[in-house]
């Protein structure tokens, strides 16, 4: 028999932190104090001297959780109740599974709204593949055009509970986004939604005058080209534009990751908009220094994307100016502005286009 998790039991020594869903505790575990992440929508709250069930799998594997566990039961609980509204579960037929009160659903007060709407009228929706994206981008495009509407959509490509992310809640309490979206099996926005198709709407019927799209923290890569989570962006191009929205794709651009593939114009972007994206979108191009724009150029043009797709160079500045002002730090595999700018001036250029959509000043892609 194969046993898929690694659990302990363990006692919480202290609470470490909080935001909303989410506990940070210290746990006594395999002799050493860990940390441990508690997500209290699943397993009820956790106090100090609690013993709890943990999921030590991936810090077990070193993987890139931030080197927590994961809560699975607080023994200390006995019960636990649900609200009635709402029979949308997430997580499936396994042990984890949660209720919620999807958008669509009839009990949901947006539920009339989203049914009667068949397209997003062109609203702009910049589409991303890595969840460090969404700050600068976002960012971006609250400078520019302050006034509009904002909503984050997020996949379950990367986490899945929207709590573990702190740049959500950053963008959330300085308004930068003013509302958010999981969809799929991705959990805890502020909407809950089936799917990407019924996200994108549930955000428009909720006001978005814009939104962002893209997983949550984490992102799951073979090093093959088509093993990865990332490739969802060319799937979400194919749902925005399917919906009739104004699909604005940003790239994944970076220089200073040592595997060659990451090189310049990233793999996993040509392989998604290259291969997977069956409906055109706008790709964001920042403007870079001539012998980098020239090598973005030439892979973009090696894997299709001029044929398929409207590339534009703008600037991207905006992003990092925002960025500084908000003092709202993101890095992309541990680099900042300062060591890749190209990857936040990218996000950036995607603003800028999205900003130009909602002027009225960005042409439609047919």
């Amino acid at each position: 028999m194969v046993i898929y998790i690694r659990l302990r039991r363990g006692h919480v020594a202290r609470l470490l932190g909080q935001r909303p869903g989410l506990t940070e505790i210290l746990v006594n575990v395999d002799g050493k104090e860990e940390k441990a992440v508690c997500y209290e929508e699943l397993t009820g709250p956790v106090a100090a001297g609690d013993e709890v069930i943990l999921n030590t799998t991936a810090v077990h594997k070193d993987l890139g959780t931030g080197g927590y566990h994961f809560v699975v039961a607080n023994l200390n609980i006995t019960g636990t109740e649900v609200p009635e509204a709402g029979h949308i579960m997430k997580l499936r037929y396994a042990p984890g599974q949660l209720k919620v009160l999807a958008a669509e659903e009839d009990d949901s007060p947006l539920a009339d709204a989203i049914r009667g709407l068949t397209t997003l009228d062109g609203m702009p929706v910049l589409v991303g593949s890595l969840h460090s994206q969404l700050g600068p981008s976002a960012a971006a495009l609250r400078r520019q055009a302050p006034a509009a509407r904002l909503a984050y959509v997020m996949t379950d490509g990367g986490a899945l509970p929207i709590a573990f992310s702190r740049l959500v809640r950053e963008l959330r309490e300085t308004g930068v986004l003013d509302f958010t979206v999981t969809c799929g099996h991705a959990f805890g926005g502020d909407l809950e939604a089936v799917n990407i198709y019924s996200g994108l709407l549930a955000a428009m019927a909720n006001g978005a005058d814009a939104a962002i799209v893209a997983m949550g923290p984490g992102v799951v890569g073979t090093g093959s080209p088509f093993g990865c989570t990332a490739l969802e962006q060319g799937q979400l191009v194919n749902a925005v534009q399917t919906l009739g929205g104004l699909a604005i794709a940003i790239p994944r651009i970076g220089f200073a990751d040592p595997r060659s593939r990451h090189r310049g114009l990233s793999h996993h972007t040509r392989t998604a908009l290259g291969r997977v994206a069956l409906a055109p979108c706008y790709v964001a191009l920042p403007d870079l220094p001539p012998d980098q724009a020239s090598l973005i150029r030439r892979q973009a043009a090696e894997a299709g994307l001029a044929e398929r797709h409207r590339l534009v160079t703008v600037p991207g500045d905006v992003a990092l100016d925002a960025m500084r002002d908000l003092n709202l730090k993101v890095t992309t595999m541990g680099r900042g502005p300062d060591t890749e700018p190209a990857f936040f001036l990218a996000a950036g250029a995607a603003a800028v286009l999205a900003a130009r959509a909602l002027a009225g000043r960005l042409p439609p892609l047919q």
